[in-house]
C-alpha cells in the first residue's frame, strides 16, 4: 500500500509552503528565512556563551570584546546561517511546487545535506578572506585566513569555537523543514510512524543532522591534512 501522509502531516507541509513558496515575493521569502535563521542562531549562541567559562562576564563588561563578538556574529555567523537556509528553503519551495514529484528524499538526502556541508566550508572560507581584507583579521593575510578554515571547522563539531554555534544553528533552524520532508516521505514516513506523534520524524532528522556533522568534520579534517602537506 502506498504511504499517505496524515491530515496533520499534510497540514505541516502546507504550513511550510505558506512561509516558503516559489511564487512568493523575494523580499518576503528572504524575511522569512531571516526569521528562521535568527530563531536557530539565538538559542545556540546563548548556550555557547553560557557554557564558555568567563565568556559571559567578559561580554557583559562591554567595550572591545563585546564589539568584536557582535561583529563576528553579524559579519560571519548570521550570513552563513541565512545563506545556507535560503538555498535550502528555496530548493524545498522549487521541488514541492512541481505536482506529482516525490521531493522528500531528494531534498533531505541528495540535495540539502551536501549543500549544507560544502556550503558551510565555502562560506567560511569566503568570509574569512573578506575579514582579512576588511578588518585586518588573520594579520590581514588571505593565505592565513584560508589555512585556518579547516582546523577551525574540525573543532566546530565539538562546539569548541563559535563556528560550532553557526554549524548547529543551521541545523536547528532547518528542523521544521526536515521534519516536514520526512513526514511526507513514503519510506521514512512509514518508519517514523513506529514512534508516537512527531518523535519518529524528529529522531530521523537528528540522525541526518549527526550525519551532516560527521561529514563536515571528516571533510574539514581531510582539507586540513591536505593543506598541511
Amino acid at each position: 500500500m502506498r504511504y499517505r501522509p496524515s491530515h496533520s502531516k499534510r497540514a505541516r507541509l502546507l504550513l511550510m509552503q505558506r512561509y516558503f513558496a516559489i511564487d512568493m515575493p523575494a523580499l518576503r521569502f528572504a524575511r522569512n528565512t531571516l526569521v528562521f535563521s535568527l530563531f536557530g542562531l539565538t538559542p545556540v549562541l546563548l548556550a555557547y556563551v553560557a557554557l564558555t567559562p568567563n565568556f559571559g562576564a567578559i561580554l557583559l563588561g562591554g567595550g572591545a570584546p563585546l564589539g568584536r563578538f557582535l561583529r563576528q556574529v553579524v559579519t560571519n555567523g548570521l550570513p552563513v546561517v541565512f545563506l545556507l537556509n535560503y538555498v535550502s528553503f528555496f530548493l524545498f519551495a522549487w521541488i514541492v511546487a512541481k505536482p506529482g514529484k516525490s521531493y522528500s528524499l531528494r531534498l533531505v538526502l541528495l540535495i540539502d545535506l551536501p549543500v549544507r556541508v560544502f556550503g558551510f566550508v565555502a562560506l567560511h572560507a569566503a568570509i574569512y578572506v573578506l575579514s582579512a581584507d576588511w578588518f585586518g583579521s588573520f594579520g590581514g593575510r588571505r593565505t592565513t585566513a584560508l589555512l585556518v578554515v579547516a582546523p577551525t571547522l574540525v573543532r566546530s563539531a565539538l562546539f569548541e569555537n563559535i563556528s560550532g554555534v553557526y554549524l548547529y544553528a543551521t541545523l536547528v533552524s532547518a528542523l521544521p523543514l526536515y521534519v516536514t520532508a520526512i513526514d511526507s516521505s513514503e519510506r521514512l514516513g512509514q518508519l517514523a510512524k513506529v514512534l508516537p506523534g512527531r518523535s519518529g520524524a524528529v529522531l530521523f532528522a537528528l540522525v541526518l543532522f549527526a550525519f551532516a556533522v560527521l561529514a563536515l568534520t571528516g571533510f574539514s579534517a581531510l582539507l586540513a591534512w591536505w593543506w598541511k602537506d
